[in-house]
């Protein structure tokens, strides 16, 4: 019997290693307290932000998108760019530090700004699935995107994260037509009729990924949802699918839905209020970006939605989830490449309710 019960505990051990629910009810699941969430590395530079991330003991690590830069339709030096990720010794204390869940933006995808039109994307996908790991036999590898869904801890402590694949059958974007400098962005809202961020597929996905039992869930979205009034990628490029999104989670009925987003190269938290999304709490969005691409902008612009920061320097994200309090308390966090906090929010989960 009490062999049993060691193997049952290795087991549970594998499980949160690999980020999967394999426990036995004889051994239950430990809550997740802290997770770390990081966008925007190039590989072929030096990465020493990976010594804060680990320092900072995340039991999970999110990887946002742009997770290297490969820029390519060949994929042998795509691989290439992913076998030096993986080679680096700041990577490799990661993944023996905690688990790593992943989905893609443009640069890892393959082009700068691509979507649907990227001809690469399904080889694309193999090569990401194959770097981080994902099984054989996994649903992920036979379907349209990389998009995912894991979930973490206890059932009254339980933490859903939802990657979202915001690549793989995104139409096009709008052009603008003038540009007011060279840091204004080149896009704005299309009112095209036809307009794509997930595809049908993925949202139908979505939909039962919410009908799911959890108190917070974790949106990922390579792309900012909440902040929109700059000129770059963003859900708010395409106003009918960001409708349709904010108007999936009323309609779910859903609550502690947080989002967690990256690409911008550099870090803020931004917050729709309900009276903007027709939610009954405040939508939050932690941008975490980049992880070794300094922000070229002598600044970011200005933004009615952000609540914290701009952070102008290499940076990642902190989720810390205090379960002990009667009310649990969720920390959003940014801090730098040594580990020094830059910004702290706070925010009640029933808030979120």
């Amino acid at each position: 019997m009490h062999a049993n019960r060691e193997w049952m505990v290795l087991l549970a051990c594998c499980a949160a290693f690999f980020g999967r629910e394999l426990w036995s009810a004889d051994v239950p699941p430990q809550p997740i307290t802290r997770i770390a969430v990081g966008s925007c590395l190039n590989e072929q530079q030096q990465a020493p932000i990976w010594e804060a991330v680990v320092a900072a003991k995340p039991e999970l690590f999110l990887y946002i998108g742009d997770n290297i830069y490969a820029d390519t339709q060949d994929m042998e030096i795509m691989k290439a760019k992913y076998a030096k990720l993986g080679a680096s010794a700041g990577y490799k204390k990661l993944r023996a530090t905690c688990s790593v869940l992943a989905t893609w933006d443009d640069h890892d995808y393959g082009e700068d700004d691509a979507g649907a039109e990227y001809p690469k994307k399904r080889a694309s996908q193999e090569i990401f699935l194959n770097f981080f790991n994902e099984p054989k036999d996994s649903p992920r590898r036979e379907q349209e995107g990389v998009y995912d869904a894991k979930v973490f801890g206890p059932a009254d402590k339980r933490v859903q994260v939802i990657l979202l694949d915001t690549r793989y059958h995104r139409s096009a974007l709008k052009q603008k037509a003038v540009r007011q400098g060279l840091w204004d962005g080149p896009y704005e809202p299309t009112d095209a009729e036809t307009q794509a961020v997930l595809g049908e597929t993925q949202w139908a996905w979505l939909a039962e990924q919410l009908k799911q039992p959890a108190q917070l869930r974790i949106l990922c979205s390579s792309i900012q949802v909440v902040a929109d009034e700059h000129g770059w990628e963003k859900w708010g490029n395409l106003p009918k699918e960001k409708a349709r999104l904010l108007t999936l989670l009323k309609d779910s009925k859903v609550g502690g839905v947080i989002i967690v987003s990256g690409d911008r190269h550099f870090a803020e938290l931004s917050k729709l209020e309900p009276q903007g999304s027709g939610l009954a709490y405040p939508l939050y969005d932690l941008t975490a970006s980049s992880l070794n691409r300094k922000l070229t902008m002598p600044e970011a612009r200005p933004s009615r939605f952000r609540v914290c920061g701009p952070v102008l320097v290499c940076n990642f994200g902190m989720l810390l989830i205090d379960w002990g309090k009667d009310d649990p308390e969720l920390t959003f966090e940014i801090r730098d490449t040594a580990g020094e906090l830059k910004f702290k929010e706070a925010v009640k989960l029933g808030t979120l309710r």
